[in-house]
């Protein structure tokens, strides 16, 4: 049976793991799914947002080390990143703004933490997933579903408006002001990200985001695929 631990940046992807890709991935063969928010998981005000690369990755191999049966995934934001400096992730400093960039840092982070396993290390056990924005561009994979998961079924055109503008949900985003989640909060004063969030998923399904998130489609067909 496999076990499959996903450190995360923030409460949104957290709850995400926990209430709606976990019950999915055990249907296909998981005996343990679980989330770990970045930072000192035993103080909880001291976890979440992103961390310096150091820091993550001495986690991902604690965790690898630690469990050698286990797989070890990462679910993080491309734009929230630390570019320079010792807090600098792999890849990421010079990368633009196109959808194939994730995919790159995807394969430093692998490198990465192969290097640091060592020779004998298998990796298919790290699975990282770079998100080109924020975990809300998933939501306007269906905005009817995004419109009824934030309580506002009126909103869902306002809602379709914005997802017309791009090729894709995960190309979602213009600047920090017009990021995903700050779309979301201009038309539902005090959206509140992991409990309507998450609710919105349910709405949405995981079959509509995989249908229209190509880079998120692969990731999960990826967990999937690697139950057994």
């Amino acid at each position: 049976m496999t076990r499959l631990m996903i450190h995360v940046e923030g409460d949104t992807e957290e709850a995400f793991v926990d209430e709606v890709l976990a019950p999915h991935l055990y249907r296909f063969g998981y005996s343990n799914v679980r989330s770990r928010l970045m930072g000192q998981h035993r103080r909880r005000e001291q976890r979440g947002g992103i961390r310096p690369w150091p820091e993550t990755r001495n986690s991902i191999v604690h965790h690898l080390r630690g469990d050698p049966e286990a797989l070890s995934g990462i679910m993080v934001d491309y734009y929230g990143m630390p570019q320079r400096g010792e807090a600098a992730w792999p890849g990421r400093a010079g990368a633009s703004a196109q959808l194939q960039y994730p995919n790159r840092i995807e394969e430093s982070l692998s490198s990465d933490i192969s290097n640091a396993m060592g020779g004998s290390f298998n990796p298919r056990r790290f699975i990282p997933y770079v998100m080109m924005h924020e975990f809300e561009a998933m939501l306007f994979s269906d905005c009817n579903g995004l419109a009824r998961g934030v309580g506002d079924p009126a909103n869902a055109t306002a809602f379709q408006a914005i997802r017309d503008q791009f090729a894709s949900p995960e190309d979602i985003n213009d600047s920090q002001l017009t990021a995903p989640s700050k779309r979301i909060e201009a038309l539902i004063p005090g959206y509140r990200k992991p409990l309507q969030g998450v609710q919105a998923v349910r709405e949405i399904g995981l079959d509509a985001i995989r249908g229209q998130c190509r880079h998120f489609r692969g990731w999960l067909r990826h967990l999937e695929n690697l139950a057994n």
